[in-house]
């Protein structure tokens, strides 16, 4: 087997070492989430239970990056192949560009009800439980009602992230001057008070080791658990969502959400250094990852200098998101098809590109988001690379009374521009940025990977990715290298443990090197590797977040 690393060849500072099992595995950004996970493991239970046990349970435990009202997508390793789940949802059937331009916003606004997008996280979970869940749906969500009714310690990470959100909210709160009975589509007002009375009824944010209670939350969860998520699209959580989004004058209306269903996909994948590196088709942004990987992979790689093989896969992320920009959106509205995009003239073509210096790509690489990602893998062979994500934090701001669903803002990705590929109309479905990963191969499965983060996940696929198989680091030494961010032009982020010869050098290329002392930016990523000669479970975590690898 070609894949195989030093678990000592660790050249990075580090809280974590790699963890290693054989009968089950979670690894996620918050511990008591991987621990909810693994208990439905232990209870006979799956990866698959595993995997929706603890997404379910982050939307309780780590409120600041995910909830109810959000979206998720997965790649499960099944049967005896990988299979892809998108659970996106599209823009409200009512909304149109021109509605937005009224409320007097010259691009999609972040807050409020013009960047609502129908949730599609809830459906997710009944879906996956339903296709290959052991256990019933009640079971698996047992753990965050749980913690939603009872209480938990809010994770240090978790309640800075927290903190500012509350400063976020109350300037969008002092600003917000459209009432809800005055029709306003930026639903002031009563949305953003019901998030306050939702997550800072104190008017601060928990701070760590804090016990919270989420208890309209644990209302929520526990009806999805008795009665599935048809009470979410169809039943009694849709009534009251359809009611706020009327009474706040937002587009959301109860045929939206009955209307939606989740969509199987085939996976996609790049041929990397004897590996197989698998993504999602679009509406998600997978394909960047792949197109930057298919570009490096076309260039010289053995004797290079590192900071020329930095300086290739920054030139390839910038030309591979000028590419996404200009032709990912609703799958149903791509001008080309995905795997034509994917073939290896297309990649030679775009390597030829990069020249000895940095040059300036079409478009940037857009704001930055909040997601969660986690891996789950059992002693049976199922794995599980699942993501979901409200989008930018806590999402629009709009909490619908009584259920502590926070809505989340993806509309913002749409575009007010008719020529734009992701201009928005109804019921279409946005760029999406929240991607998850997976390792093969040939037909043999390695394992689930991720970076969450806005547009930096397909950097940190690349960047992971390339430590992993050009480097064979650990898991654990691929996700504590530092990491570098393209933000723009020429501009390029790096943490503060970065090599400062690196930097300097990168700088003479013509890169605008820029530290940054904030590592919340850089992604949050886990993977977990199995070893197919022996089936050994290898699992790591983000030291740039609260997370854990909880083994059995």
């Amino acid at each position: 087997m070609n894949f195989k690393y030093n678990p000592l060849n660790h050249p990075y500072s580090s809280r974590r070492s790699v963890v290693y099992s054989q009968k089950g595995m979670v690894a996620t950004s918050q511990p008591l989430a991987a621990q909810a996970g693994l208990d439905a493991i232990t209870k006979g239970g799956n990866a698959i239970d595993a995997a929706v046990a603890a997404a379910v349970c982050l939307t309780v435990t780590e409120p600041t990056s995910n909830g109810i009202g959000g979206d998720a997508f997965a790649l499960v390793w099944a049967q005896g192949r990988l299979h892809g789940l998108n659970a996106s949802g599209p823009a409200p059937g009512l909304i149109t560009a021109e509605k937005v331009k009224k409320t007097g916003s010259a691009r999609m606004p972040g807050l409020g009800w013009p960047a609502v997008t129908v949730p599609g996280a809830p459906a997710a979970w009944a879906e996956l439980s339903r296709k290959w869940g052991k256990l019933s749906l009640e079971e698996v969500l047992a753990p965050a009602v749980a913690y939603a009714r009872d209480g938990f310690p809010v994770s240090p990470v978790t309640a800075e992230i927290w903190d500012r959100a509350v400063q976020k909210y109350k300037k969008a709160r002092e600003e917000s001057s459209i009432k809800p009975e005055e029709g306003g589509a930026a639903g002031g007002g009563e949305g953003f008070q019901e998030w306050f009375n939702t997550f800072a009824p104190d008017g601060r944010a928990p701070r760590a080791g804090e016990l919270f209670r989420l208890q309209d939350h644990a209302s929520t969860l526990a009806a999805i658990a008795k009665q599935g998520a048809d009470i979410f699209y169809r039943g009694e959580i849709a009534e009251k969502i359809d009611a706020f989004s009327r009474r706040s004058g937002g587009f959301l209306r109860g045929e939206d959400l009955a209307s939606y269903q989740p969509s199987w996909v085939e996976p996609l994948r790049s041929d990397y250094r004897g590996c197989r590196v698998w993504e999602l088709p679009p509406n998600g942004q997978g394909l960047v990852a792949l197109f930057a990987l298919n570009i490096i992979s076309q260039l010289q790689h053995g004797a290079a200098a590192e900071e020329e093989l930095i300086h290739q896969r920054i030139e390839a992320v910038k030309l591979a998101f000028a590419d996404g920009f200009r032709y990912i959106t609703d799958p149903e509205k791509m001008r080309i098809p995905p795997e034509e995009l994917l073939e290896e003239s297309y990649a030679l073509a775009k390597c030829r590109l990069i020249g000895d210096n940095a040059s300036l790509p079409e478009g940037d690489n857009g704001d930055g988001g909040g997601t969660v990602y986690l891996a789950a893998a059992d002693g049976e062979g199922n794995m599980v690379s699942f993501i979901q994500s409200n989008y930018e934090g806590f999402g629009s701001g709009l909490v619908v009374p009584g259920t502590g669903i926070a809505l989340q803002n993806r509309g913002k990705e749409f575009s007010l521009d008719p020529a734009h590929v992701n201009f928005l109309e109804p019921n279409k479905k946005p760029y999406h940025t929240i991607i998850p990963g997976f390792l093969t191969q040939e037909s043999i499965p390695l394992g689930p990977f991720g970076v969450m983060g806005g547009y930096m996940q397909p950097q940190g696929h690349v960047q992971v990715m390339s430590r992993m198989l050009d480097e064979q680091l650990s898991p654990q030494a691929a996700l504590d290298a530092p990491r570098w961010k393209w933000v723009e032009g020429n501009t390029v982020e790096v943490e503060h443990s970065f090599p400062l010869h690196l930097a300097r050098r990168l700088a003479a290329r013509g890169h605008n090197i820029i530290y940054s002392h904030d590592c919340s930016g850089f992604g949050r990523g886990q993977v977990i590797m199995r070893d197919p000669d022996n089936g050994v479970l290898c699992g790591a975590t983000e030291p740039r977040a609260d997370g854990t690898v909880a083994a059995l």
